[in-house]
């Protein structure tokens, strides 16, 4: 398996956060370490200049170790990307869901997922995501990206069947409504990093709200 045509080498902010180690300097690191830092080297990369631009030299200059090594490790940038995305999903996803459950409500619980899913920090996961969706259509969904998108669908599922049970909102159909969610996320999510027109985190978060409100029969935010 091999990643895309090297091209030039890119340069800019991803570069000023880890600097080339000449091949002498750099230290024998366990198989683990080496494969994490490869994996964190290609995240700011992707962000600041795109998968398609993005080649094995460009990772393993900015990781601190050598082409053979990234070589060694893995099949090519897909595969570097890929494996990239699943652990950002993961550390995106978890503590959001941890937070939102532990709300001594699940009207709380809502609060603390809209403005979870869209925060000054969240457009740097969306511009991942989407960025791996548009890099090769063609490729097969990755199982564990799969999997730990499902188990966030479970986790909004059981936040909306928690206040639909305790008698907070009603929800005829959680499944849906959840689906219907997810849904509206990631559209908004898409039009924010496009710009066209412009959407602010305010009103990805307005549209969220209203949204529930209708869905679950809430009391209109004052907001």
């Amino acid at each position: 398996m091999t990643g895309p045509a090297e091209g030039p080498p890119v340069a800019g902010a991803a570069g000023a956060r880890r600097r080339a180690v000449a091949p002498d300097k750099r230290t024998r690191q366990p198989t683990e370490v080496r494969r994490r830092l490869i994996l964190e080297a290609v995240v700011p990369l992707v962000i600041e200049h795109g998968a398609s631009r993005v080649g094995v030299r460009d990772i393993a200059r900015a990781a601190g170790v050598s082409v053979g090594t990234v070589t060694y490790h893995f099949g090519g940038v897909r595969e570097i990307l890929s494996e990239a995305v699943s652990i950002e999903i993961d550390s995106y996803y978890r503590p959001l869901g941890e937070r939102m459950l532990a709300c001594p409500t699940a009207a709380e619980g809502l609060t603390t997922l809209v403005e979870g899913v869209f925060s000054p920090e969240t457009d740097r996961h969306w511009r991942l995501w989407f960025d791996n969706w548009a890099a090769d259509a063609s490729l097969e969904p990755d199982s564990r990206q799969h999997r730990r998108y499902e188990e966030w669908s479970d986790r909004v599922a059981e936040l909306i069947a928690r206040g639909r049970d305790r008698g907070e909102f009603r929800c005829p159909d959680v499944a849906e409504t959840t689906t219907r969610f997810n849904a509206l996320v990631d559209g908004l999510a898409l039009r924010r990093l496009r710009g066209a027109p412009p959407l602010s985190i305010e009103q990805a978060r307005a549209h969220l709200r209203r949204f529930l409100t209708g869905e679950l029969g809430l009391e209109p935010s004052p907001a």
